[in-house]
């Protein structure tokens, strides 16, 4: 897969396969792909040319209309939380659910369980500018898995938060994987990623230069020139 902006390339030479419920780190520098790499996942960009393909599905070839249905079968994890600051976190966890016409009763059920996952049951009635950082991030998880998507992708979700918070959300994310949900974090966190020893994707300059089951982020190897 090959993504260029003006002639210029963004990602280059991308062969990655990521298998149900596997749960993986993506990492690199600043400029390194990460997060052009996560937009083409969930369709904000379309590649240059090859495939991105979920569950399947070459995700290139939907029609417009078709990308909403895609991203109701993703969960998106966003570094800014993305909350609506004037609805309370249950509204914003039931947000994608009243859109799809889902029953009451079943939304009432599923945020619920959702909150429950991120243990901010007790904070269904407040409103975004009274939580921390964290707990915001937590809300943004309950969003992205209260439908149940059988994919997470996280794009550098701890980027605002403090390295206790950060470790504490990672942690979140792999007990959801471990659920069955395949999840895919884009980070610059050395800590974290060195703290869980999980697969670890390294890019730099656009391509992939490292993939490691049970791996470190190195930084050593990030920096040196091709």
């Amino acid at each position: 897969m090959y993504k260029d902006y003006g002639g210029r390339p963004a990602v280059a030479n991308i062969n990655l396969h990521i298998g149900l419920g596997e749960f993986a780190f993506l990492v690199g520098p600043s400029g390194a792909g990460k997060s052009t790499l996560m937009r083409l996942l969930y369709r904000e960009e379309v590649p240059t040319s090859g495939t991105v393909l979920i569950g399947g599905v070459d995700i290139t070839r939907l029609q417009p209309g078709q990308v909403p249905l895609l991203r109701r079968r993703l969960g998106i994890v966003f570094q800014d939380y993305k909350l609506l600051p004037r609805q309370t976190v249950f509204d914003n966890v039931a947000y994608v659910l009243r859109a799809l016409g889902v029953d009451k009763l079943d939304v009432a059920r599923r945020v619920n369980s959702a909150l429950c996952v991120v243990n901010l049951e007790n904070k269904a009635h407040a409103y975004p500018d009274e939580l921390s950082g964290g707990e915001q991030q937590r809300v943004g998880i309950a969003r992205a898995i209260v439908n149940g998507p059988p994919v997470l992708l996280a794009d550098e979700p701890t980027g605002n938060l403090d390295p206790s918070t950060s470790l504490e959300i990672v942690q979140l994310l792999e007990r959801i994987s471990q659920r069955g949900t395949t999840v895919l974090i884009s980070t610059h966190d050395l800590f974290i990623v060195n703290a869980l020893r999980r697969r670890v994707i390294s890019l730099r300059q656009g391509e992939v230069v490292g993939d490691v089951d049970s791996g470190m982020y190195e930084v050593e190897a990030m920096v040196q020139s091709p």
